[in-house]
């Protein structure tokens, strides 16, 4: 690439946090008045690295250069390279919803007339801003009665206004549904057209395929790949095999399945989002778990596997909009959390600081709390079942702690996910929903839950893991399905899958 067609050079951007290399001697090179899309796994270092452009990381935080039209730049925060013309729309939007869309665009930069902000320019500025990105809305309504497809597009038009040089988005369409997420594409083709560079974080290949010049590969923190390509001719094996092409080590227990009948089927499950009104989070997804078995769900961030797990555990989440659940051949109806523990449901939720667990709880309350009938003899708690319970866990889980009466903080990650999945075994369900269970967690802690899994498998439950991870769910599935936006694209056995199968089955809708 010729250094002056060039808008901006990262060389050798390493970053480091406690016990972590996130970026190891990255580099990216991004020509003027293109859109390069960056790819790579959940975690491989994408967001880091545009946290360090735009100065969230500020210079002496990390080592290496970047170079911005010709010259070397050291942001020490957001205000300076919001000043350069660069600009990050965030995957959480950061506008504040009880204001309106001018207000929200010119916070911070307000335009003042005799040391008063002057609304009817900042009216007028805003029509024409909005009228940039193909909004002809009100700049008086308020963000929060916008949908997020048009929030998004508020996003953009706020750098706009600021004159932007070099616009980064990351993950723009994992909230949208097609025709915003078509139509956020169009505009990024427009701003390119008028000169303005993109740098858009994806990992869904289609989009990819459509806009972009130049693609980037990053994974576990090194650039693998960077090239040109021509829109609509791009190399989706190529680039499946750079973000997936690490080899799987022997970190698996061994197991042998031995899956019984069917007791878990789900049916043209439909759920729509209770946010972005016709938005479908699950479209007609149909499978089936078998007493024993293992059952993996691999899909990118923002695909709809939690989603999915959680609208069927009792419609947790969304707005259910039809479909049918079996146990054990018995069509059932699990309209609230405790129909579903009824009937012999169990989930551990990704989240476990805010889903799974209360914080200000005991590691013994913690244990029985998703089933109290168990422990209650005419009407009242037995606290001597209550604490036996919590030591049988701490004891075959364990669970490292002196002490059942310790508060669920005082524990590691790893330790904390024990007490989370104790706390579902308690409940003696047949089928068991695990929702990434084991991340943030060290590679020790996992081989332990990797055995729990088995042993819960191997006592004629059916289990369900979900996870980011290919490795684990290679590893430890007996069966695997995809999904991508929402719907189920694939269903393989897991002794015929490897991890380029299933990441074009997690990325492609028609497959």
């Amino acid at each position: 690439m010729e250094k002056d067609s060039l808008i901006l050079e990262m060389r050798g951007i390493t970053k480091e946090f406690p016990g972590v290399k996130a970026l190891d001697d990255v580099n990216l090179s991004v020509r003027k008045g293109t859109i390069h899309a960056i790819c790579g796994e959940n975690g491989a270092g994408k967001s880091t690295l545009m946290k360090v452009l735009s100065g969230v990381y500020p210079y002496g935080t990390y080592d290496g250069k970047i170079i911005y039209l010709g010259e070397e730049v050291k942001f020490k925060n957001i205000k300076e390279s919001e000043a350069a013309g660069i600009a990050i729309i965030h995957q959480e939007l950061t506008m504040i919803p009880e204001l309106s869309i001018t207000e929200n665009i010119f916070m911070g930069n307000e335009i003042e007339r005799k040391g008063l902000i002057d609304w009817a320019e900042e009216k007028r500025r805003t029509y024409e801003i909005l009228k940039k990105v193909g909004l002809s809305i009100n700049p008086d309504i308020l963000i929060k009665h916008l949908g997020v497809g048009q929030q998004q597009l508020v996003e953009i038009a706020k750098a706009l206004s600021k004159n932007v040089k070099l616009l980064i988005l990351d993950e723009p369409t994992s909230a949208l549904n097609e025709a915003d997420s078509e139509n956020l594409l169009n505009l990024m083709v427009e701003l390119k057209n008028k000169g303005i560079t993109c740098i858009m974080i994806s990992h869904k290949l289609n989009e990819i395929a459509a806009v972009s010049d130049d693609v980037t590969v990053i994974r576990d923190g090194h650039t693998v790949e960077s090239y040109p390509v021509e829109a609509g001719k791009v190399d989706e094996d190529r680039i499946i095999k750079a973000m997936v092409g690490r080899s799987i080590e022997n970190r698996y227990p061994e197991h042998e399945a031995h899956p019984g009948d069917i007791i878990f089927e789900v049916k043209d499950w439909c759920v729509e989002d209770p946010d972005v009104e016709g938005r479908m989070v699950c479209k007609n997804a149909s499978f089936n778990v078998r007493a024993g078995e293992i059952v993996g769900f691999a899909g990118l961030m923002g695909a709809g596997r939690t989603e999915l797990m959680r609208s069927l555990f009792g419609k947790n989440y969304g707005i259910y909009r039809g479909g049918t659940i079996k146990i054990k051949g018995r069509e059932v109806k699990l309209n609230s959390v405790e129909t579903a523990i009824k009937n012999g449901l169990a989930y551990v939720p990704e989240d476990r600081k805010n889903l799974g667990l209360n914080l200000l709880d005991s590691i013994r309350k913690t244990i029985v709390s998703a089933d109290l009938d168990k422990i209650t003899k005419s009407g009242l708690l037995d606290l001597n079942d209550e604490k036996k319970a919590a030591e049988e866990y701490r004891k075959s889980l364990k669970i490292k702690t002196a002490n059942v009466e310790a508060g669920v903080t005082t524990l590691s990650g790893g330790n904390q996910q024990k007490v989370v999945l104790s706390k579902w075994m308690f409940t003696e369900p047949d089928i068991l929903i695990l929702d990434e269970p084991t991340r943030g967690i060290d590679v020790g802690a996992k081989y332990e839950i990797y055995k729990l899994i088995h042993q819960l498998a191997d006592e004629g439950k059916a289990v369900i893991l979900v996870s980011s991870e290919l490795p684990e769910l290679l590893g430890m599935a007996d069966r695997i399905y995809t999904i991508f936006e929402g719907t189920i694209t694939g269903e393989i056995m897991s002794s015929e899958a490897n991890q380029e199968g299933l990441m074009k089955k997690m990325t492609i809708t028609s497959n």
